[in-house]
C-alpha cells in the first residue's frame, strides 16, 4: 500500500525582519541602555552623594578641630569682655572655619563645618559661606548656604525650623548662639536676603544677624527658602562653659 503523497516543499529560511522591525529593535535596546543609565544616575545623586558628602564633611570637621587644637589662640582678656569684630583675617576659599549645631536639625546638622565659599565643592561637605558677608559673630549678615537634597542635604528638614529655634556656631575661640525669628520663601534671585541689612539696600547693621538659605521645594531649585535670626549669646571658649543647647545634648 503506497503512503499518500504529502505536499512538502523545499525548506523554506526563516523570514527577515523588516527595516522597520530592526529599527524598533534598536530603539529598543537604546531606550533599556538609558533606563539603566538614569537608574545609576539617580542611585548616584540620591544615595552615594550622600555618602560622599558626610564622609568629606567629618573629614572636614576632624581637621579643623586639630587645626584648632594645635593653634591654640591667644586669650583675648577677661572672660566677661565681649569682643564686637571677628578676625580680620580671611578663610581660604573652600576651607572650613567654624561648626555648626542646630538641635531641630540634630540629625543633619550638628558639628557641620562651615566652608568658606558657595560653590558646589564647598557645599558638598557641610554648610557654604557667602564670601563678603559678614563672619561669624561679626556686626552684619553672616549668611550660609546648604543643600536639601542630595550632596549629604543637611537642609532637608529646613521645614521643621520654627521660631526661637538656636543655631550654634563654634568657632577657634568663641560659641556663639544665634536664635531664629522669621523665613521667608523668595525667588532664586532675591540677592537681598543676604545684604547686610536684609531688605534695606546701603543700610548701616547694627546688630549681628545670621542668614540661612536653601532650595525650595526640597527635589527642584524654582524657590529660595530662607531663615533669619540675631546674635542671642556669644561664650568664649577659655571660660569652658558650653551653651545650654550643646549642655542638653
Amino acid at each position: 500500500m503506497t503512503e499518500p503523497a504529502t505536499d512538502i516543499g523545499p525548506a523554506q529560511g526563516s523570514a527577515q525582519p523588516s527595516v522597520g522591525n530592526r529599527i524598533l529593535g534598536v530603539v529598543g535596546e537604546l531606550t533599556m541602555t538609558l533606563g539603566v543609565v538614569l537608574l545609576l544616575f539617580v542611585a548616584y545623586q540620591l544615595w552615594w552623594t550622600n555618602i560622599s558628602a558626610d564622609r568629606a564633611a567629618h573629614e572636614a570637621a576632624d581637621g579643623l578641630q586639630q587645626q584648632w587644637a594645635t593653634d591654640q589662640p591667644t586669650p583675648t582678656g577677661e572672660p566677661d569682655e565681649q569682643p564686637t569684630q571677628a578676625p580680620s583675617e580671611r578663610p581660604e576659599l573652600g576651607s572650613a572655619f567654624a561648626l555648626a549645631f542646630i538641635p531641630r536639625l540634630r540629625d543633619s546638622v550638628w558639628g557641620l563645618p562651615v566652608n568658606e565659599g558657595v560653590d558646589m565643592a564647598s557645599l558638598a561637605r557641610g554648610l557654604g559661606h557667602y564670601p563678603g558677608t559678614a563672619d561669624p559673630g561679626q556686626v552684619g549678615n553672616f549668611a550660609v548656604a546648604g543643600h536639601r537634597a542630595t550632596n549629604g542635604e543637611p537642609l532637608r528638614d529646613i521645614d521643621q525650623l520654627r521660631p526661637g529655634d538656636e543655631v550654634v556656631v563654634e568657632t577657634q575661640k568663641e560659641f556663639l548662639v544665634y536664635t531664629l525669628d522669621h523665613d521667608q520663601i523668595v525667588a532664586p534671585d532675591d540677592v537681598w536676603v543676604i545684604e547686610p541689612v536684609p531688605g534695606e539696600p546701603g543700610a548701616t547693621p547694627d546688630d549681628e544677624l545670621i542668614t540661612i538659605t536653601t532650595c525650595n521645594p526640597r527635589w527642584a531649585s524654582t524657590q529660595r527658602w530662607i531663615w533669619w535670626g540675631t546674635l542671642s549669646d556669644r561664650i568664649d571658649k577659655s571660660t569652658g562653659e558650653l551653651p545650654a543647647a550643646l549642655e542638653n545634648s
